[in-house]
């Protein structure tokens, strides 16, 4: 590929116009129409579907196919990302969302049977986050992530907060026969570092990074099954009131101050 002419500023700039305008016009075309093409796996950035009547539509009209360096990519985003590495600090909304207890489940099923449990998990919480346009970032162990940036989603914090309710309602909390998981969410709205890093040669990857992304992991750690941990600054930006809802003060590792959080939960 050839080198990158583009200097760290411009760099920077194109990163924040796409991520907080959405200015790539062409980009978020595709985008759009790849989130109604059926089939999943896709790529975590463009969505772009990587197998079935999807994944050969784009493959055939596109030329997108699953990147050879990052399987979480596709070739198109994956040379965009190499090519401009680097980001741009903005404000946007993340969500995590873990199972809880998944040793001990681990434990009482057969290694095929767990990963079928945690293969359910994945498909439902990303085509979730998908289906609000978030850039669903690590499937890591019992954990799914995903990002609301204000270029594609105007209503980050809100469309975070929705999503989150629909994962826990998917997995089953707030219906007659309960969760066939057991889940706990994070959801927070605050500034993060969001681009691609990775080193030059190596796979690149387009992802979050900052304290406020740390907090996100640690309310989802720390949110017990059927709960949304959430902040205030994040029910505001979402234009939700704290009024009547049960706040607590966590001490969260690695914060020297402990955090007050709000919890959220889904009614039958």
């Amino acid at each position: 590929m050839a080198k990158n002419p583009a200097s760290p500023a411009e760099v920077e700039a194109m990163w924040r116009s796409l991520i907080e305008q959405g200015e790539m016009a062409a980009f978020n075309k595709k985008r759009r129409l790849y989130h109604v093409l059926p089939s999943e796996p896709r790529c975590k950035f463009c969505a772009a579907p990587f197998r079935g009547v999807g994944g050969a539509l784009v493959r055939t009209v596109y030329g997108t196919r699953p990147s050879r360096a990052n399987p979480h990519m596709c070739n198109v985003c994956d040379d965009f990302a190499e090519k401009f590495q680097g980001g741009a600090e903005v404000t946007l909304s993340m969500l995590f969302a873990d199972i809880r207890g998944s040793t001990k489940l681990a434990e009482s099923m057969s290694p095929a049977e767990f990963s079928r449990l945690i293969d359910r998990f994945y498909k439902v919480s990303t085509e979730i986050l998908a289906r609000h346009d978030a850039a669903v970032d690590k499937l890591a162990g019992d954990q799914v992530s995903g990002y609301f940036l204000p270029g594609f989603v105007s209503d980050h914090a809100g469309s975070g907060l929705r999503a989150a309710q629909e994962v826990l309602h998917a997995t089953g909390y707030g219906k007659p026969g309960g969760p066939w998981v057991e889940v706990g969410v994070g959801v927070l709205t605050g500034t993060a570092f969001y681009g691609a890093v990775g080193q030059t040669g190596g796979m690149v990857d387009v992802t979050a990074l900052g304290d406020n992304v740390n907090v996100a992991a640690r309310l989802a750690s720390s949110a017990a099954a059927g709960e949304i941990l959430t902040t205030l600054d994040t029910l505001q930006a979402a234009g939700r009131s704290a009024e009547g809802l049960e706040m607590r003060r966590l001490e969260l590792k690695g914060k020297s101050e402990p955090v007050d959080v709000y919890v959220l939960r889904v009614s039958a």
